[in-house]
């Protein structure tokens, strides 16, 4: 290849991309003096790296292949606004070889390695068989090319169960499933070749083995094209749910300084066997005594933060000087580990119901300051709609300390102090998984999550007396706030008139549960509020995003957001919801069924498992859905006969749709 068209100097870049990742390149791009070209499918129309660019692009209809996954439009779109560059971002086509190619042929500097160096090392098979031959350790397993059902078979049964099935390509955790019997084999190559597939364009799939206990620790590569191959220190991946990471930090409070040396090595010795040019990372898996490569990932990772907050490097900005041609600014003994940091992954998601992807229109947005060792890398704003085409991911939140322990509290505290409305997140659980005990401890492996799930995703507490008053303050805060009344007039001062005392009732509930009621007495002397027999001086003070209370001489923060009759309140006590009862009547009590058998969220219907007049028991899958590029299987709801299926594979079915009834069975 003509170096000179690898690796140049460029004033336009083009984020083959969307979301946070694409923010957080344009940010360091313009930092850097260059030009940036978003590219936005119909769905991102409005979205924030489209108003953060300089330039965009629209590539088409929203679904990814039809838009960021179509190589000849991103080229095109580069053609169209004088890009002379592309940043692939992570996912979609950041590790396509076809796509790096297709940029070199265009005359585009691709920030990144080369196709020949993807092909070597971003096949998990390609990069296994490498690997092998460079004397590095492997866990056991299959990563042949041959990929019919009985080699694979064989293989699986060779290797021994437990087992992994894994996509070639991508990563993610998609594609990937647990095997722990051969009768469970068939089926989960079907659906893990299905989702890679769809997620990356490839369903060639490898076998390992399942290393019970595992731990994830990965090494930051960077090279340049002058020969110079550099580790950023290692991160700790171990929290993870369904093979996707959910907390990572850096370093790895699991190994020593000799061990830290000993895989970092491993990692320059990996990522040197193709003399790997651009940002990559080598990733390990531990079962406490051995460590054993995987894979590699030819790309910027999402939890590339951590490695910044403890190096001083902005990575962005090192992939693009080495795209420039110039040679790395240190050497490795002058990288230098500062302290500790931990990043969370703020995913528009309900744990409450299995992790339910949540789509929607963000009424509410704020997020704390990024200042006392706080950082926040985000891809959305107020405003904002979070489609279900796309990964949920919203936002990164990273904290560093000098001490682990200390950048745990800071990252709680950042998470605490975060309201996000409109869609429901995964905050709560984040916040309730970092501060566990086992967590501190680091006594933790790959399957924590999923063992403590009921902890961690437990409902929040009953509102007490506190919330209670903070729901009548909240709406006496807004009203006062809206009043219409000048700015002069003594009305506009809540409690005041002229003699006397008046009462107002107001009754909240949580769900479908009981009513409870709080009686507001104002006028002439302090306002007062009565729960049952317990009545309470208050007064209440306005500040952004909420209001102080001062119940009994005792003052509360509370953020407060109001939605017509609906109350999201933060108080010391966590999180809650509380629905006003409508005072004049008019209440809707119609509830949703648990029992309804319909799409939680638009999506595809990619596999019919049951048949009409199956008998089922509680629980039997009857469809998969693709939604928001991961598979949900819809199942019984309690034992019964399958009556009838709505829908056929290949249908795009919108939320709320019914697709199947179960007749129960009357037990």
């Amino acid at each position: 290849m003509d170096r000179s068209k690898l690796y140049r100097r460029f004033r336009t870049l083009l984020i083959a991309n969307r979301g946070e990742i694409a923010c957080r390149v344009i940010r360091t791009a313009r930092a850097m003096g260059l030009r940036t070209v978003a590219v936005y499918s119909e769905a991102d129309r409005d979205a924030m790296h489209v108003a953060l660019a300089d330039e965009a692009v629209l590539l088409g209809p929203a679904r990814a292949r039809d838009s960021y996954l179509n190589v000849e439009r991103l080229i095109e779109a580069a053609r169209k606004t004088g890009a002379e560059a592309v940043h692939p971002g992570y996912g979609f086509l950041s590790e396509n070889a076809e796509f790096a190619q297709a940029c070199y042929d265009a005359g585009l500097v691709f920030v990144g390695p080369t196709a020949e160096m993807m092909n070597a090392m971003g096949s998990k098979s390609g990069s296994k068989a490498l690997m092998e031959k460079a004397g590095v350790p492997l866990v056991p397993g299959y990563h042949g090319d041959a990929q019919d059902d009985a080699t694979l078979a064989k293989a699986a049964e060779k290797v021994g169960f437990p087992i992994l099935v894994k996509a070639s390509a991508g990563g993610g955790g998609r594609g990937m499933r647990i095997v722990r019997s051969a009768d469970e084999l068939g089926p989960a190559i079907v659906s893990a070749k299905r989702e890679a597939k769809a997620a990356f364009g490839d369903d060639r799939m490898l076998i390992e083995k399942y290393v019970d206990n595992p731990r994830h620790i990965e090494v930051q590569i960077i090279g340049d094209s002058h020969g110079n191959l550099l580790s950023l220190f290692e991160r700790e991946c171990t929290l993870q749910r369904r093979h996707q990471k959910v907390i990572e930090e850096a370093p790895s409070p699991t190994l020593n300084p000799a061990q830290r040396e000993t895989v970092c090595a491993a990692a320059r010795k990996a990522a040197g066997a193709v003399n790997y040019v651009g940002a990559g990372t080598i990733e390990f898996v531990s079962d406490g005594k051995d460590v054993f490569f995987i894979e590699m990932n030819t790309r910027l990772q999402v939890e590339h933060p951590v490695t910044e907050l403890i190096t001083g490097i902005d990575l962005v900005e090192w992939q693009l000087r080495v795209a420039f041609g110039e040679a790395l600014p240190l050497k490795q003994d002058e990288i230098k580990l500062n302290g500790h940091a931990v990043e969370a992954r703020v995913y528009a998601e309900n744990s409450t119901k299995n992790f339910m992807p949540s789509v929607g229109r963000i009424s509410t947005w704020r997020l704390p300051a990024e200042t006392g060792g706080l950082r926040i890398d985000a891809g959305y704003r107020e405003g904002d709609t979070v489609s279900p085409y796309y990964d949920a991911m919203l936002a990164k939140m990273i904290a560093w300390a000098p001490t682990r322990d200390v950048a745990i509290d800071r990252l709680n505290r950042g998470l605490e102090d975060a309201d996000v409305r409109g869609i429901v997140t995964n905050i709560p659980f984040l916040s309730a998984l970092i501060t566990h005990p086992k967590v501190r401890a680091n006594a933790i492996d790959t399957g924590f999550i999923e063992r403590e799930l009921a902890v961690l995703t437990q409902a929040a507490p009953a509102p007490g007396e506190l919330e209670l008053c903070a729901a009548v303050a909240a709406i006496v805060n807004e009203e006062r706030q809206t009043a219409q009344a000048g700015a002069n007039s003594p009305w506009q001062t809540f409690g005041w008139q002229p003699v006397g005392r008046r009462q107002r009732s107001f009754a909240f509930r949580v769900g479908h549960g009981p009513e409870q009621k709080v009686t507001l007495s104002y006028g002439s002397g302090p306002s007062t509020l009565v729960i049952g027999e317990r009545e309470l001086a208050f007064a209440i003070a306005a500040k952004q995003g909420g209001f102080d209370l001062t119940l009994d001489g005792v003052k509360s923060s509370v953020a407060a957001v109001i939605d017509g009759h609906e109350l999201y309140l933060r108080t010391r006590h966590g999180r809650f919801d509380l629905h006003w009862v409508d005072p004049f009547g008019g209440e809707s009590e119609e509830q949703t069924g648990e029992d309804k058998i319909a799409a939680p969220l638009p999506g595809t219907v990619v596999a019919v498992l049951a048949e009409e007049g199956a008998t089922l028991e509680k629980g039997a899958p009857i469809l998969t859905l693709e939604v928001m590029k991961m598979e949900q299987t819809l199942r019984a709801p309690y034992a019964g006969v399958l009556k009838s299926i709505k829908c056929k594979v290949g249908d795009i079915v919108q939320e709320g749709i019914e697709l199947a009834v179960v007749e129960p069975s009357g037990e």
